[in-house]
């Protein structure tokens, strides 16, 4: 069975942001909607960038913390994913985009999405899916632009 973008994070439509966790080096979204059993989380590898009010604001800038926060309690309206263009994930009010360069790589995983009933999950990593892209660039190793 080929993978299908956006089957999985679709599912997110409807739910909304509970709870932003900062851990230590990555980042967590949890989603909750009534009635259902499902509690997916979003284990984000790799910080997202957030758009709020056509404003973007990339991990480490100020304010990217606080944007970030602000989306919870929200709904979650659409979700994206494709070929060079990550995943995102559209808001009432704004947006996080996982799309990474090269650079911001530190692990063998961009992303994963798990906690539902059903026990589907996903995990994206560089090379694959979304994040084709990537393809001749090793975590932590150089890109072609920096040899």
């Amino acid at each position: 069975m080929s993978y299908v973008f956006n089957s999985l994070l679709g599912r997110l439509v409807g739910y909304r942001l509970y709870s932003v966790e900062f851990v230590l080096d990555f980042v967590q979204l949890h989603f909750d909607v009534f009635p259902t059993a499902d509690m997916p989380m979003l284990t984000c590898d790799v910080s997202p960038t957030v758009i709020v009010s056509d404003r973007v604001i990339a991990p480490g800038q100020h304010g990217w913390a606080d944007a970030l926060v602000g989306l919870a309690g929200q709904s979650i309206t659409a979700t994206h994913e494709g070929v060079g263009a990550g995943i995102s994930i559209e808001f009432e009010t704004g947006a996080v985009r996982l799309r990474p360069s090269a650079d911001e790589l530190v692990n063998p995983e961009i992303a994963t999405l798990n906690g539902f009933a059903d026990g589907q999950w996903m995990c994206w990593r560089p090379t694959e899916e979304a994040f084709e892209y990537l393809r001749d660039v090793a975590p932590g190793a150089p890109s072609a632009d920096q040899q």
